[in-house]
């Protein structure tokens, strides 16, 4: 190692600066291991959670009937991927477009090189879902025309009309769609202010100042000019495992991130820099999300960055961030390292009380579980506890997108789901590597901090590339399912056949005073013995959007004897003794509104 580096080691270590991220981001490759970095916090052992029962039944079946219930259209990428912008494609999300309590699919569709120096492909594809797990795809009818290079999906109703918009995010700028009713859209874009520009991957709404109005944060990953190219397999950052391989991000420059604050007008300012959220030193930008991970009732931020130090942003409450990922434990792994970190999914995963974060990451890094340990005097902090939970060893050869903590058997704690699939073709023909197509990972939580691996469900699925990945109840039967995208194939709607005798319960929040899609407002369930809380959240997992409607599994309780909701704005109401098997509309300010029965649970 040179004097010069040793040097910026050594500062690093004493001053906490984040140019060691800077330092990272130049000299990690996909051939050299990661710079290590002491640990900026004291050594902290985490506590366990509490020794309660294992989890008892069946693990649920999911199985893919994407093709019958007519998901055809596929997404759009080269064969050979000798490009970074066509590997990093894409978003899929899930929400109801017309308000008549079915969830909708929209998926990124991607493009190519050429293509894309063509006038590119429509952006996204919008399936509506009609009868009986049947799906149309309206996106021409939709409005859904601009063409460009899809890469992201986030949803949230900027404009409180009720009716849910959608922004994409994609190479060469992005795309906001205003939702006019019944799932007929208004291309915004320019009006609205918010095409931005570059390589922007991650997307995540949230009222961060709570003035009844959701900002936008728009993450940005590498420069990249299309009409530039870097030569394949050209130099040392274009190599993986001694073959040539598409260039990037290694070696590449970055780019800044953007916030855009809604004025409530129907436009929006790009404040990015004066709430200390862009990124000046322009790490790899991918994964983004909004939790309000120590609990004082406003949103903070996390960015997953690729190859780089990721970002926490604490909020100040005053329009401005600091970011606290350093100090916090958070930016690099337990090992003081930087990972090729992309998924990102927020859980009170051990019935703390706490948001927790996990992450996915490249091939050979296992991914990272950042348990929330609390408030240290004035820094609440992480540990990464990725290999005693039992979640790293599995991920090793594999490389991480989509993911969520999801209650998949509805037994009141959160299992864990993982959509995995290389970035580099060439992988099937070098030695010492895992394939291009690979299998998905499900982990069962076992409630004393650590999961069971219970891939095997998935064994008689076909592998493949897959990216994003979104969570929510498509048939709303009491379960959660995903859908989750295939680079270069039609997605996979995976829906779950839970046959357990637990009781679920589904909430649709409706702002009134906070805004209207409710983003941002925390749920908290008391339920017997149980007690949950989650949030809702305009954007998540890999490039992604989730059902906005919050999902609790409540085991054996057959009614929750609170029902706590702290808005947006930070008001607080409390609804008691609400029964269990329903899905509940319930408007702030107002109480519940409507509720739809859930089907009968299994006989046992």
């Amino acid at each position: 190692m040179s004097l010069a580096r040793t040097t910026i080691l050594i500062i690093f270590s004493l001053s906490l600066s984040l140019s060691a991220g800077l330092l990272l981001a130049q000299s990690v490759s996909q051939n050299a291991a990661p710079v290590d970095i002491p640990s900026a916090r004291a050594e902290k052992k985490s506590v366990p959670s509490k020794p309660t029962s294992k989890p008892t039944g069946a693990v649920p079946i999911f199985r893919d009937i994407a093709a019958q219930a007519g998901l055809t259209v596929s997404h759009i990428s080269s064969r050979e991927k000798y490009y970074v912008v066509e590997s990093m494609s894409g978003g899929v999300g899930l929400f109801d477009c017309d308000n008549d309590g079915k969830l909708d699919i929209v998926m990124v569709n991607g493009s190519t090189v050429d293509r894309y120096k063509q006038g590119g492909d429509l952006l996204v594809t919008l399936w509506h879902q009609d009868a009986d797990l049947k799906f149309t795809d309206i996106t021409e009818k939709a409005g859904l025309t601009r063409r460009g290079w899809g890469m992201g999906v986030a949803v949230a109703d900027f404009d409180n009309d009720g009716n849910l918009d959608l922004f994409v995010t994609g190479y060469g700028g992005n795309a906001l769609y205003r939702n006019k009713g019944n799932c007929v859209f208004e291309d915004v874009t320019d009006k609205a202010g918010v095409r931005g520009g570059g390589f922007s991957t991650g997307a995540a709404w949230a009222d961060y100042d709570r003035d009844g109005n959701v900002d936008l944060f728009v993450s940005r990953y590498v420069h990249f000019d299309i009409n530039d190219l870097p030569a394949f397999g050209s130099t040392k950052f274009c190599r993986f495992k001694g073959a040539p391989v598409q260039c990037g991000p290694w070696g590449m420059e970055g780019e800044t991130d953007l916030l855009y604050h809604n004025r409530g007008d129907g436009t929006f300012e790009e404040v990015s820099k004066k709430a200390g959220v862009d990124d000046p030193e322009k790490y790899y930008g991918l994964g983004a999300t909004w939790g309000d991970y120590d609990n004082d009732g406003w949103p903070d931020l996390f960015v997953a960055d690729d190859a780089t130090p990721n970002h926490l942003y604490h909020n100040n409450h005053d329009g401005t961030f600091a970011d606290e990922a350093l100090v916090g434990g958070i930016a690099l792994n337990g090992e003081g390292q930087a990972l090729g970190s992309m998924g990102v999914t927020w859980g009170d995963y051990d019935h703390s009380g706490r948001l927790s974060m996990f992450v996915t990451e490249f091939a050979d890094q296992p991914n990272t579980l950042y348990r929330n340990l609390g408030a240290v005097g004035s820094t609440q902090e992480f540990e990464d506890v990725a290999m005693p939970s039992r979640l790293g060893q599995p991920s090793l050869p594999l490389v991480g997108w989509g993911t969520a903590f999801f209650d998949m058997d509805n037994d009141g704690w959160l299992d864990l789901f993982v959509a995995n699939g290389h970035v580099y073709p060439q992988a099937d023909a070098t030695s010492g590597s895992m394939t291009y197509r690979q299998p998905m990972l499900l982990f069962r939580n076992h409630r004393d901090g650590t999961f069971e691996d219970v891939s095997s469900v998935f064994a008689d699925m076909p592998l493949e590339s897959r990216r994003g990945a979104a969570f929510g109840d498509i048939n709303n039967d009491g379960n959660v399912d995903i859908v989750v995208l295939n680079v270069g194939e039609p997605p996979s709607l995976l829906l779950n056949h839970n046959d357990s005798p637990n009781h679920r319960v589904l909430f649709k929040l409706v702002g009134m005073k906070s805004n209207k899609a409710a983003i941002g407002a925390r749920v908290t369930v008391k339920a017997g013995k149980l007690v949950q809380f989650d949030e809702v959240r305009g954007g998540a997992s890999y490039l992604s959007q989730n059902d906005l409607r919050l999902h609790f599994g409540l085991a054996e309780n057959d009614k929750m004897s609170e029902v706590s909701i702290r808005w947006p704005n930070g008001e607080t109401e409390v609804l008691r003794d609400v029964a269990a098997d329903f899905i509940y509309t319930v408007v702030e300010g107002a109480g519940i509104q409507q509720k739809v029965a859930l089907p009968a649970l299994p006989e046992h």
